[in-house]
């Protein structure tokens, strides 16, 4: 257990709203933290915790409701007015440049006392390095971080907010890519963060993580705060049962028409350790099959190893029969899958060039003229992109529009289209709805769904567990790597995809 927090908080914050694009992330959220405390967060993913951190962060600000710091309403402004008030981020994707030294990546965003116009990184380091100590980097001040772990980056992410002498410091899923080791050395630094007075806002999907570590437990739930917990007496099952909540819709899937028994691709055993391990799964052609979870559960992972993106470290793989072990994403097109990535704007598509271009980037073997020159014939590429955008309804001022200034809807209608005159025998979807408009949403289903009557196999992954239930026939609910439950008929509803979710032990092996 932490220290024992003072009893004044030390930030409040009352009844937080923020809509983005006409959607409520957050409806009505309360928090306060103690100096001295570990304050757990929680909640399913979409409940409102990201949103709310953000807010803290000065990165987002609320359309209702208030904020104080010692007793003081505030504003936080923006990242740089949310450091100065003493409050440190700690993110998944952590703040580091790999081609600086750790002392460099330490000060990141500090202010450095100079000498003669110059930096003093001397003084710097006899500053930071009793810090660095107390935090546990071994790495030289010196040193590049370029081949540093993760938890050492995530040490010096801890430096960094010492440095900058935080009162509080928010850590969102931390463990997520630490080793068991590696995690509880964290908690160490944690509970001693604690007893020194600083306060820590730990964010996880752990639940056993977050009985351990903290004083009171604060639970979000469709942008609600619905409940805060003392330790004493919190349960496991408690904790679960307030994410899910048991008066919510368990709605069930309606009953659709039986799927073929023709299993086109056959997944046995496939692992790449830490991230996956050991997913087994046959997927029939006409289906839709859904992958849920927790952010970090493996499902993106998984979906690379199909894909050929990463090789796998045991198991196999067959497609239509055949071994099936793509050694590029090339490979895997080629031999009949396709893969709408998880960030098509990074990702997906080519912002600055044509819904043409974009559209043309799965097919360009089928739209060349000529054997000997084969170049991309300009009548093909706007034959089909003529076809495809009338069929899926993408709303744009013309092929040659850059795909970039269309909404994110549309924008993900031509990533499935390039897919559409391929027809491949298998199509991964990730997060296919992240970031599109609801009316956007329903026409993306119905176009899922009519791949899957047109007899390609489908997989779709999200973290949305309100939209598997609805569109897939079956979910594979995965968690810390592993398939821990399939779901299917009557079994299948938002509620249980929730639950299976957090059916993980504290050594991440099925409950």
């Amino acid at each position: 257990m932490t220290g024992t927090p003072t009893a004044s908080p030390f930030i409040v914050a009352r009844h937080i709203a923020k809509a983005f694009g006409g959607a409520q992330a957050l409806k009505d959220v309360s928090i306060d933290l103690l100096p001295g405390e570990v304050h757990g967060l929680v909640g399913a993913n979409g409940a409102g915790k990201s949103t709310m951190i953000r807010i803290l962060a000065g990165l987002n600000h609320p359309d209702a409701g208030s904020i104080e710091i010692d007793g003081q309403t505030t504003n936080v402004a923006n990242a740089q007015a949310a450091a100065a008030m003493g409050m440190s981020f700690i993110h998944q994707e952590l703040a580091f440049v790999p081609g600086m030294t750790v002392l460099q990546n330490i000060m990141l965003g500090v202010p450095k006392p100079s000498r003669l116009g110059l930096t003093d990184w001397s003084a710097i380091a006899r500053e930071v390095a009793p810090i660095a100590k107390r935090v546990g980097i071994t790495a030289p001040l010196n040193a590049s971080v370029k081949g540093l772990s993760t938890a050492e980056n995530w040490l010096i992410n801890i430096c960094r907010a010492l440095v900058r002498k935080s009162r509080l410091i928010v850590m969102d899923e931390p463990t997520a890519s630490l080793s068991a080791s590696e995690s509880e050395k964290l908690f160490t630094i944690i509970r001693d963060l604690s007893r020194s007075g600083v306060t820590v806002l730990y964010v996880s999907h752990r639940l056993d993580e977050i009985l351990d570590l903290c004083d009171r437990v604060s639970v979000f739930r469709d942008g609600r705060s619905v409940d805060e917990f003392s330790r004493a007496g919190l349960t496991r099952q408690k904790l679960v049962e307030s994410i899910v909540g048991k008066g919510l819709d368990e709605t069930v899937k309606p009953v659709r028409a039986e799927m073929s028994r023709e299993v086109v691709l056959d997944v046995a055993d496939i692992s790449r350790l830490p991230r996956v391990k050991s997913v087994s799964f046959a997927l029939h052609r006409g289906e839709v099959l859904g992958i849920g979870g927790l952010v970090g559960a493996g499902r993106t992972e998984l979906a690379r190893l199909i894909y050929g993106a990463d090789r796998p470290d045991g198991g196999s793989m067959t497609l239509s029969g055949k071994a099936f072990r793509p050694k590029s994403p090339s490979a895997a097109v080629k031999a009949g899958l396709g893969l709408v990535p998880e960030e098509r704007r990074a990702e997906g598509l080519v912002l600055s060039k044509s819904v043409l271009f974009n559209l043309g980037l799965a097919n360009l073997d089928s739209l060349v003229s000529g054997k000997f020159v084969p170049l991309l014939s300009r009548k093909r590429q706007a034959h089909m992109a003529t076809e495809t955008i009338k069929a899926l309804a993408i709303k744009t001022q013309g092929m040659d529009q850059p795909v970039g200034r269309l909404s994110g809807g549309n924008q993900q209608k031509v990533v499935i289209g390039r897919w559409l005159r391929r027809e491949p025998d298998v199509l991964i979807l990730d997060e296919p709805t992240r970031g599109v408009d609801i009316g956007a949403r329903g026409e993306i289903h119905k176009l899922i769904r009519q791949l899957a009557q047109s007899g390609m196999a489908v997989l779709v992954i999200s973290s949305e567990p309100d939209e598997l239930p609805d569109l897939c026939d079956r979910v594979l609910v995965m968690a810390e790597g592993s398939v821990v439950r399939e779901l299917s008929g009557d079994k299948l509803s938002r509620n249980a995809i929730v639950e299976a979710s957090y059916e993980v032990t504290k050594q991440g092996v099925p409950a």
